[in-house]
């Protein structure tokens, strides 16, 4: 029962990670990269589907993402789905191809999205927190139910405590890069 406890447990601390590398993706750095557009959804015969599946989506250089729509019908919603995204980019329709320039980040923005990060790491910091207070529920109903000793309880609640401290720690070393990443110009 312990072993398969802190297996699932730390499978989830993992998916809490991947959710917090997802979301710190999203947060623009300046440099363009084709994953910024992944969340836009785009209106596909009746259907909402990831701007990825009606276009080929590539770097023009390093401030401009070039989205190429494979019917052209879609451009104009393919333009219109980036123009009402939350990222505020401003794209230029170009026939066959659709330019997305990043704009500049001021100082103020780059504090801005600063603080955002850290709400981000925070929750997830949270979520990991409660993984292991769960866990730990988990053990100490196991122990009052007699079916492992307190000593096993004890030693699991250790393990589960590093596994938190290692998931903590990998989560501060993500925040740190995203905020060096957004404060250089």
């Amino acid at each position: 029962m312990i072993p398969e406890l802190k297996k699932t447990t730390e499978q989830k601390m993992q998916k809490s990670i991947e959710v917090l590398k997802a979301d710190l993706a999203k947060v623009r750095t300046g440099r363009a990269h084709t994953g910024l557009l992944d969340h836009v959804m785009v209106e596909y015969y009746g259907s909402m589907v990831p701007i990825n599946q009606v276009s080929n989506v590539t770097l023009i250089d390093a401030r401009t993402i070039g989205v190429q729509v494979w019917e052209k019908p879609m451009v104009q919603k393919v333009e219109r789905a980036i123009r009402d995204s939350d990222l505020g980019l401003n794209p230029a329709n170009q026939g066959d191809i659709i330019r997305v320039p990043m704009p500049a980040l001021t100082e103020e923005r780059r504090r801005d999205l600063t603080k955002v990060v850290r709400h981000e790491g925070e929750a997830a910091k949270i979520a990991i927190r409660n993984l292991r207070r769960d866990a730990n529920q988990h053990l100490k109903d196991a122990v009052k139910d007699k079916t492992i000793s307190e000593d096993d309880d004890r030693r699991a609640q250790e393990d589960i405590q590093k596994l938190t401290d290692r998931n903590i720690a990998e989560i501060d070393k993500l925040l740190a890069q995203k905020e060096q990443e957004l404060m250089q110009l």
